[in-house]
């Protein structure tokens, strides 16, 4: 009977894996990539060398070993048998990382087949992204050949959409890329409308959800996890009193009340920004603030909470006309002036690539050159978390290197090469596929 069940099982799995063989087989890892030799070395010479978080070096040296850096300055030393990279004409700076994305989880947003970062309902603080994230995404070579080396992949839809996680952009697997698996909760407040209509003057379609509402029901099922938490491990004191019946999304919201996780609070207009940040101080969380169209309007209280701010895509129209045409590009300028620490995101999968423009584009509105740098380097870093690990070019941190000719925010700049944990890793992607076909 045993025999005959395990032979029927494999004629299943048989017929399962001819049916789906196409699929199964594009999913399927590579081999796994080559593990650095016991202490390799690399050098980095003659570059123009920009940390990020001290004054940049005319022409100096970074010395990496198992992929952490293990000295940069003018005055390093190069080890014996170190391979040598000679960067003379090159500028280093730390590899970029994007706050919010969807590298990995959308793939041709018009092909449902392919868009897996939302799941049904309105509560879901179970999900994880990491779980659906496509280490094999095509947009993730292309993201990284622009000097992109980390970033957010975030689920979305619903009052609570799930968890976040953050990935280093190299890997044959989703396990063998994540840095955080639980980088943040999302959360979702409407957004101001951002349609063209809009933009015009035209009124259309229901009016809004209400923020305040919606942070309300926030209040009532934070509540219930604390109750519910509370009943659990007085039940698993007391042997007399009997144990709650599993919660699965009272779990999945108790590292957040716990300070374990911080909330990414996705909120755009003025009203509900000075609603959130009420919500945060009277929830005691840890938070964060994603788009914040009218941030500017609210600029000082959000810099009084210590609340950074993640932007959205500076890609996207004004929400409100009276704002004015160029009011996205102001606010981070606006937001940083007045001691809010900001960071940039591309909110997208495909245009990943984009995210040093974002940051250009404010410099030219406003916003201090150096800290449009520090908002797709360190500052994201910090806000994050892994500051002691990436987002700068310092001693004992990451090597995610990128080499490129000329100022990485200018859309001209080639990148040259790129490293994450020291590692160079391969700039061919669908761009160069394309244009060694176009050129044959």
């Amino acid at each position: 009977m045993i025999r005959r069940t395990v032979i029927a099982a494999a004629i299943a799995v048989f017929v399962i894996a001819v049916a789906a063989g196409p699929l199964l087989a594009a999913r399927e890892p590579g081999p796994a990539p080559a593990q650095a030799a016991p202490d390799k070395v690399l050098a980095i010479v003659n570059a123009r060398i920009v940390p990020v978080v001290g004054p940049e070096i005319s022409k100096g040296t970074i010395v990496v070993r198992n992929g952490r850096i293990e000295a940069v300055g003018a005055e390093a030393a190069v080890p014996a048998g170190a391979e040598v990279v000679d960067a003379a004409g090159l500028r280093a700076y730390p590899g970029m990382i994007d706050g919010c994305s969807s590298l990995g989880l959308v793939e041709i947003s018009g092909v449902a087949a392919t868009v897996d970062n939302q799941e049904t309902g309105r509560i879901n603080p179970q999900v994880r992204a990491i779980e659906a994230v496509r280490y094999d995404s095509m947009h993730i070579p292309i993201a990284r050949s622009n000097g992109i080396t980390a970033a957010v992949a975030a689920p979305s839809g619903g009052l609570i959409a799930g968890v976040s996680c953050l990935l280093r952009l190299d890997g044959w697997t989703h396990r063998q890329m994540v840095v955080e698996p639980a980088a943040a909760m999302q959360i979702e407040l409407p957004g101001l409308r951002a349609a063209r209509g809009a933009f015009a003057g035209r009124r259309s379609g229901p009016p809004p959800a209400d923020g305040p509402a919606l942070l309300k029901e926030l209040r009532r099922i934070f509540g219930e996890a604390r109750a519910y938490e509370k009943r659990r491990d007085a039940a698993a004191g007391n042997g007399l009193l009997a144990l709650p019946e599993f919660n699965e999304t009272f779990e999945a919201i108790l590292p957040l009340l716990k300070g374990r996780m911080p909330a990414m609070i996705a909120v755009h207009g003025e009203r509900d920004i000075r609603a959130a940040i009420a919500f945060v101080r009277d929830e005691n969380i840890k938070a964060v603030f994603y788009g914040a169209e009218q941030g500017f309007k609210a600029a000082g209280e959000i810099a009084k909470a210590g609340i950074p701010v993640i932007l959205g895509s500076l890609y996207d129209l004004p929400p409100v006309w009276e704002d004015g045409y160029d009011a996205l590009y102001r606010n981070p300028g606006i937001l940083a002036a007045a001691g809010v620490k900001i960071a940039f995101s591309s909110s997208s999968a495909s245009l990943a690539k984009d995210l040093p423009y974002h940051a250009a584009k404010a410099a030219a509105f406003g916003l201090d050159r150096a800290e449009a740098l520090r908002a797709v380097t360190i500052n994201p870093a910090e806000i994050l978390g892994i500051a002691a690990t990436m987002g700068s070019l310092e001693k004992g941190k990451a090597a995610n290197i990128v080499l490129a000719d000329d100022d990485i925010l200018e859309m001209r700049t080639n990148i040259r090469k790129v490293y994450i944990d020291g590692r160079e890793v391969d700039h061919s992607n669908r761009y160069t596929e394309l244009l060694d076909k176009f050129r044959r």
